[in-house]
């Protein structure tokens, strides 16, 4: 019965995955799939960001996307004080039909910061991302209803495939601006804008093509602090592409475990995709380093076929700072 399940959400999956891109619960801890202007955008000299997503996980190996980038200021001698140039790389991969499905990107992303006050504590980014894109699809992982047989999955595979290796690549450009605004050193809040997809690349794994569709996102948030070891941090976002709509709302409590130049903190929050699902959401931060765990509770009518299993995600952020650091604000994720 599973297998059957499996193969229904793969082929209607499919389908969407052509129109719809891959998407983390934890947007706010992959900041180059959310917005190129968010490149370079953060406190330090460095900084490396990893996720890992298993969707379904009670249907094996359904959808599994991990990614990995890194960002960084450039030219800082050679700018203003109070602006910043980004320079960043990214490398993901979507697979989907335990591994049927294979969908890689790797992006080149680039964003200029400017300073709008003599402090720096209003800036307006833009930023653009380029990205090559291979689609891998290997038939012989797939079943079909000419091969389904008394004893199971048996017969003959579908002549349009025979167990070949499907391949598409392609390039594309996406953009994002954001504007950012601290009142004093302690808190943030910014909105943004990005666009993916601006060429439209064709799509084909059998001669028939048809144009990828373009993604819109629209997203917001800050942090503030309520107390002396407490700070609030609140973001959502919405996301158009197609038919498909996506809206996340929500936030997590910052408490501090120890202070000092490298604080231990504990998060605790959660976010919901509406009418979709409900993500806690924990986190640690130490040292540089930031850990985020979220489950996605699915309240849609997929709840039945994934046993309200909706996901399983896991994100890891490293900010290197220097000693000297200004401490200038920035989006926090």
């Amino acid at each position: 019965m599973r297998k059957f399940i499996f193969i229904i959400l793969f082929f209607s999956a499919t389908a969407k995955c052509f129109a719809q891109d891959p998407h983390f619960s934890q947007f706010f801890s992959s900041p180059l799939t959310l917005n190129p202007a968010l490149t370079g955008k953060f406190d330090g000299d460095l900084r490396i960001t990893g996720n890992y997503r298993n969707q379904w996980p009670s249907i094996n190996r359904a959808f599994i996307t991990p990614t990995v980038s890194i960002d960084f200021p450039i030219l800082r001698n050679a700018i203003g004080d109070n602006d910043r140039w980004g320079l960043g790389v990214m490398a993901y991969s979507d697979k989907s039909a335990n591994g049927a499905l294979s969908v890689n990107y790797l992006s080149l992303s680039t964003a200029y910061h400017k300073g709008l006050d003599e402090d720096g504590f209003s800036q307006i980014s833009l930023g653009f991302q380029g990205t090559y894109s291979n689609m891998t699809l290997n038939t012989s992982k797939l079943n079909f209803e000419d091969q389904l047989t008394p004893f199971g999955f048996t017969g003959t595979t579908s002549e349009i495939f025979s167990g070949k290796t499907l391949n598409n690549s392609f390039y594309d450009l996406n953009a994002g601006i954001m504007y950012s605004k601290s009142t004093n050193e302690s808190n943030n809040f910014y909105v943004g804008a990005s666009f993916y997809h601006i060429l439209r690349p064709k799509q084909s794994f059998t001669g028939t093509y048809f144009l990828l569709n373009q993604r819109a996102t629209l997203h917001a948030g800050g942090f503030f602090p309520l107390g002396e070891t407490s700070t609030l941090h609140l973001s959502g976002l919405y996301s158009t592409q197609a038919k498909a709509h996506e809206t996340v709302l929500g936030g997590a409590m910052q408490l501090a475990v120890s202070e000092g130049d490298n604080p231990t903190n504990v998060y605790v929050g959660s976010w919901i995709r509406i009418s979709d699902a409900i993500i806690p959401y924990i986190g640690l931060e130490f040292g540089g380093f930031r850990l985020g765990l979220t489950y996605d509770v699915t309240t849609s009518s997929l709840k039945t076929a994934s046993e309200s299993k909706g996901g399983i995600e896991l994100s890891l952020n490293y900010t290197k700072r220097p000693a000297d650091s200004k401490g200038l604000p920035c989006p926090k994720f």
